[in-house]
């Protein structure tokens, strides 16, 4: 079949383009436009919405304008067929819009000379009317901030690429941002947090968090209406995108590449991707290598489970921000006992609260024994190293550091041992490990500690009485 005028000019812009643009955009930007027709030097292109006539006039008119010249001559014109859904009815038929193409993004009056409402509904994966900026709901919660979110060494990397990241998206090393861990870690609170500090500082910053799974049914959406076209535009109009979850794109082969795509063309703008998952992108099954590849380009930070430090922190913070008061035991029972994730920590701290209220008992250490049986199969489980640690320095008011220096004092030498001695005694950690938790000493340095223990027990009634009220304490704070 002969093809038309209008197809083969096309066809030959189309050639010069290909040529002059990477071919990414011209993927995007491109491939979807259809050649309508060819009248006195005025060629009509049809455009999936009225979002892509914006792009193209605000990133591409220079050379469709000198393109044009080439093919059709000197006195060339472009205009565009705008396909624009009715919002009425889901299943409406498309009309179109003829537009004369301009040098600014904002389209001017249509062929009867009324002007176009650039705030007519266009559909898009938050359902949010028109595609003007200041319209795009970020869908971040403000409630996870960095404020509370506490900092720890199991987090302290990626809590610190995430503020580097909110002074200057996209404008960092670390793009895109992988933030990994086990569940209830605060993967989710940090991805949030960074969003939220990036729209408080760049306001003008267009910033989108959105779930993996949710961003898969929206493309399914998407393909069954054929609007492909427009859910790609959509994400690739974003400044921040995050996507929590991405190990749910496993499997999803159609979903990986748009999300490639996506991907790509942020990337290659400047714009900064941010996305979390439950474990590390070298241990992602069924994912395309080539997206794989793209979520090494960046950082990936792990988020490890809190030591004792932090979790005490974590629950004091949580009080702070509730207006609660504990005693210090009672926090530390806590903090100790539950050691799996903050979400079950915070839990567990809300059900004591919650008890407490309804029983109107007292919030002690007895009443948070209770509540901790409910979280944890068996609350006499094996104590932890840093724990010991913890209350032997408390027990001589020194830093826990101290015991893991090199220092010879006496006293810190002294509480040294006995954090040693217990645990080996309570713990089922070898000598080795004791060794590296106390500054990186050999087990032989673990066996003279206990031996120096056993014997000043024996012989010094004033450090048998201190061994024997630290070892009720450990016992009365973890049984």
């Amino acid at each position: 079949m002969e093809r038309k005028a209008h197809e083969l000019a096309w066809q030959e812009c189309i050639e010069i383009i290909r040529d002059n643009v990477n071919p990414q955009s011209f993927k995007t930007w491109f491939e979807p436009i259809k050649p309508m027709k060819l009248s006195n030097k005025i060629l009509t292109i049809q455009v999936p919405s009225q979002f892509f006539y914006e792009w193209l006039e605000e990133h591409y008119v220079q050379i469709l304008h000198k393109t044009l010249k080439k093919v059709i001559g000197p006195n060339a014109k472009l205009e565009y067929s705008v396909i624009v859904e009715n919002a009425t009815s889901q299943h409406s038929e498309p009309f179109t819009i003829n537009l004369p193409t301009g040098n600014s993004s904002k389209p001017v009056n249509n062929e009867l000379g009324m002007p176009i409402n650039m705030d007519s509904p266009i559909k898009n994966p938050f359902i949010i009317p028109g595609l003007r900026r200041m319209n795009i709901d970020s869908q971040l919660n403000p409630r996870y901030t960095f404020d509370n979110f506490v900092e720890g060494e199991c987090n302290k990397l990626a809590r610190n690429a995430g503020l580097a990241i909110a002074q200057k998206p996209g404008g960092t090393a670390f793009n895109p941002l992988m933030i990994f861990g086990g569940c209830g870690l605060g993967k989710t609170h940090l991805a949030h947090a960074i969003g939220n500090l990036i729209k408080q500082q760049h306001k003008q910053k267009v910033v989108v968090f959105v779930s993996a799974e949710k961003f898969i049914n929206q493309f399914i959406d998407s393909a069954r209406q054929g609007n492909n076209n427009q859910f790609v535009n959509f994400y690739q109009y974003l400044d921040v995108l995050i996507v929590d979850d991405v190990q749910f794109f496993s499997k999803k082969e159609r979903t990986q590449e748009v999300f490639f795509q996506i991907f790509n063309h942020l990337h290659q703008n400047g714009k900064q991707i941010i996305l979390t998952c439950d474990r590390a992108p070298k241990d992602l099954k069924n994912m395309d290598e080539r997206l794989l590849s793209r979520f090494k380009w960046g950082l990936s930070a792990d988020l490890s489970t809190p030591d004792f430090d932090t979790r005490v922190s974590i629950l004091e913070n949580k009080m702070y921000q509730d207006g609660i008061t504990l005693h210090k035991d009672v926090v530390e029972y806590l903090a100790h006992n539950i050691d799996t994730n903050v979400r079950e920590l915070e839990g567990a701290l809300i059900s004591l609260l919650a008890q407490g209220s309804l029983t109107r008992k007292h919030l002690d250490l007895n009443l948070a024994k209770q509540t901790v049986k409910n979280f944890v199969k068996n609350s006499t489980r094996e104590i932890s190293i840093d724990y010991i640690q913890k209350l032997v320095c408390d027990f001589y008011n020194i830093p826990v550091e101290a015991v893991k220096s090199k220092t010879r004092k006496r006293e810190i030498v002294q509480a040294r041992q006995i954090a040693m001695y217990f645990t080996k005694d309570l713990t089922k950690a070898s000598l080795k490990n004791i060794g590296i938790f106390f500054g990186g000493r050999d087990h032989s340095t673990v066996i003279h500690a206990c031996q120096t223990v056993n014997d000043l027990i024996e012989t010094d009634k004033k450090f048998r009485q201190d061994v024997e009220e630290i070892e009720k304490r450990i016992k009365i704070n973890t049984f």
